[in-house]
């Protein structure tokens, strides 16, 4: 039976805690006591957990968990979006994993995703001072930081916490939507329609998107099959 394996960083950097196929391993937290057993580390931790589904009240229990021994989880790498979700509304950053990112492009002749506007991925934060700008819709692998901007033609997809400022429908589509794992920005805009982000804390372990009703910025829980790829 595969095991939770534990990787010393130095230089400040985080911590690699991996752990193994679910299908062959115990619960969690009985996978991170056993590689935690003999182990002495301090700082913080990144756990990279490609198929585990973890629910919210398991991650609080980890960093309960991981906090005794002196660590502190700041990371989830994971290719399931509902433990990302989970991980982002504890104020955790989150990353994809490559192998269960978003659909691969079309072949030449076929339709194009996102209701035929190209897709352009940013891999890495957004840090103050930012701007990307796309003629299409862009997925964004990570955080939109206070001070960064993001601007689209189409969809604005932030998978990870989008607290900078996103247009999303810059020519005027209507139609175009704001989705982020946390959706607290300093100011979101659509098409012509301009809204601040609302100042109360998210709701844990949800997703929500901005978009158009009776021309006005609303805020409701994102689609669960977002990224809006078909």
């Amino acid at each position: 039976m595969a095991a939770a394996l534990i990787k010393a960083n130095a230089m400040g950097l985080p911590h690699l805690l991996q752990l193994p196929d679910p299908a062959q391993a115990a619960g969690v937290l009985q996978e991170v006591r056993v590689a935690l057993e003999g182990v002495e580390l301090r700082g913080p931790l990144t756990l990279e957990a490609p198929d585990w589904l973890l629910s919210l009240p398991e991650l609080r229990q980890l960093q309960t968990q991981l906090a005794v021994r002196g660590l502190k989880l700041v990371r989830l790498r994971s290719g399931q979006r509902e433990s990302l979700v989970a991980a982002a509304s504890l104020g955790l950053e989150t990353e994809l994993l490559a192998e269960h990112g978003p659909a691969p492009q079309p072949e030449p002749g076929q339709a194009r995703p996102d209701d035929g506007r190209d897709l352009a991925i940013q891999r890495g934060t957004l840090r103050a001072g930012d701007h990307l700008q796309v003629a299409g819709s862009v997925l964004i692998l990570g955080d939109v930081n206070p001070g960064a901007r993001v601007s689209a033609r189409g969809h604005v997809l932030v998978w990870g916490r989008l607290r900078g400022s996103a247009h999303a429908g810059q020519d005027g589509d209507r139609s175009a939507r704001i989705i982020a794992l946390q959706l607290r920005p300093l100011q979101l805009r659509i098409a012509a329609a301009v809204a601040r982000g609302p100042e109360e804390a998210p709701p844990e372990g949800l997703a929500e998107q901005a978009h158009l009703v009776d021309g006005i910025i609303r805020i409701d829980p994102a689609p669960p099959q977002w990224p809006l790829l078909p």
